[in-house]
């Protein structure tokens, strides 16, 4: 995905007060700061903490979006957590050149095999990164970082004032996380 010029959708599975909303959001805001287009949305039912999730996003590098509906049919699917992959099927709908990003301890081996997974696959342990760096596993902003190795949709500098906006005092140390988990983040085919 990196350098691509249309329209790339991603699909983001999380829990209740995980922060696949705010990841969604914060990216999208970054992207509109790069001058692209973009949009992010949340899949809202009678969801309750820890209940499964679903945000969107789409952005564009130089249309505007007109679609409004939900994602079905993404190029990313991003997977904050790990215990999700036993009950939703995560990767339905993924496109033939698509990527899933999943946050776990696991080995991609472990992860293609629960996923039957035929497509490629990106792998992080964000949980113990978050731990370590922000001091609970809320995994919303390293799943960031580990989007944007996997994609290059925007920059990592373009997440500092949308970190800023959203968590004051906190910002440094999510951009701190944000970063490395874009280092930390394997990328397997």
């Amino acid at each position: 995905m990196t350098g691509t010029t249309g329209l790339v959708e991603i699909r983001w599975h999380g829990r209740g007060g995980q922060g696949a909303v705010t990841s969604a959001e914060l990216v999208a805001r970054a992207a509109i700061s790069e001058g692209k287009y973009a949009q992010a949305f949340p899949s809202f039912g009678p969801e309750r903490r820890g209940a499964p999730v679903l945000a969107f996003n789409r952005i564009h590098n130089d249309q505007p979006i007109r679609i409004r509906a939900e994602i079905t049919q993404p190029d990313v699917v991003v997977v904050l957590d790990p215990g999700l992959l036993s009950v939703i099927k995560v990767a339905s709908g993924l496109k033939e050149n698509g990527i899933v990003i999943v946050n776990t301890k696991k080995t991609a081996e472990q992860v293609r095999a629960e996923l039957a997974l035929q497509g490629r696959l990106a792998t992080v342990d964000a949980t113990r990164i978050a731990r370590e760096l922000l001091g609970v596993p809320i995994v919303n902003t390293t799943m960031i970082g580990a989007l944007i190795k996997v994609t290059d949709i925007i920059k990592l500098e373009s997440m500092t004032e949308p970190l800023e906006s959203r968590f004051a005092r906190l910002a440094e140390r999510n951009f701190k996380a944000m970063t490395r988990a874009y280092q930390e983040t394997i990328i397997g085919e």
